[in-house]
């Protein structure tokens, strides 16, 4: 992966999507370009410290840990809570969609139904005496 920075822009990753094989040119914000390591090698490694081996998941267990998460999380676990806190915080489902690589709108319409019974579950909070 490589960041660069577009004048007025801001940010952006780019990278090759493995499951649809597309390149991608994603926007990340400054905070998250400072912690990637710069490299014109596109094998280099994304983030200090993350070993990339057999082990995909050690480093990502042990930072769960010390969080005190006692629930069993995976990357995939990682994308869902970013596309879902995406939706709560009012990105629209399109954009949502393209960020996390989706090739079809659909893919992304489990994450709008999460947010929908969200929705549901607080208009239901509201109950007036009559």
């Amino acid at each position: 992966m490589i960041t660069n920075k577009i004048k007025e822009q801001g940010y952006f990753l780019n990278f090759s999507q493995k499951k649809t094989k597309g390149i991608e040119v994603m926007p990340i914000s400054e905070q998250a370009s400072n912690l990637l390591v710069e490299s014109k090698d596109p094998k280099a490694k994304v983030f200090m410290g993350v070993k990339y081996s057999a082990y995909p998941y050690k480093h990502l267990f042990q930072w769960i840990r010390v969080a005190g998460i006692t629930k069993d999380i995976t990357f995939l676990c990682f994308r869902h809570i970013f596309a879902t806190l995406q939706l709560f915080n009012g990105t629209d489902i399109y954009t949502d969609s393209k960020m996390l690589g989706h090739k079809y709108l659909k893919t992304t319409q489990v994450y709008a139904k999460i947010v929908d019974e969200s929705k549901r579950k607080a208009a239901d909070r509201i109950k007036l005496e009559m």
